[in-house]
């Protein structure tokens, strides 16, 4: 591609990258929210049961649904405009440890998806594995958080 800036593009990137990771973190508190009501603590916890009259159990996991899946479109929107940017850029893939970050946590953010599936279908085990997938997801954001900012500093002028 033969644009005269990219600019716009990487602005797209930085904002996605910044709610991707604001989704992240509601994921995760709203999991753990979830995860604490179903377990034998959570019916002691004064905190928990207060805010369980806020809401109902369908609310919770329909907002984290939702928030879910705007992650998971995030993130992709970060793959193509890695992809579109990166072609467009340098005429090639592979110009930094960044792609395989980025493929990293796209797998793994589609793989913990997709177990969501299986856990709505009565499989006990693929909520561990979805549990496992995201903690390891923090630690796939922060190196492509790292290696994102090699690239970015190739970009600016």
């Amino acid at each position: 591609m033969n644009l005269p800036s990219f600019l716009w593009l990487w602005r797209i990137a930085a904002w996605s990258m910044g709610l991707s990771l604001v989704a992240y973190a509601i994921l995760a508190l709203t999991g753990i929210w979830m995860l604490r009501s179903k377990s034998r603590d959570g019916d002691n916890n004064a905190f928990l049961n207060w805010m369980w009259r806020i809401g109902n159990w369908d609310n919770l996991l329909k907002f984290h649904y939702f928030i879910g899946w705007c992650m998971v479109s995030l993130v992709m929107l970060l793959l193509f405009i890695g992809i579109i940017g990166t072609l467009g850029h340098f005429g090639t893939l592979g110009q930094s440890s960044h792609l395989f970050a980025g493929i990293t946590v796209v797998v793994l953010v589609l793989v913990s998806a997709g177990s969501t599936l299986l856990i709505r279908s009565g499989y006990d085990w693929a909520r561990r594995i979805h549990i496992g997938l995201n903690i390891v997801i923090f630690f796939a954001f922060a190196w492509v958080s790292l290696t994102g900012w090699s690239v970015v500093q190739k970009y600016l002028p």
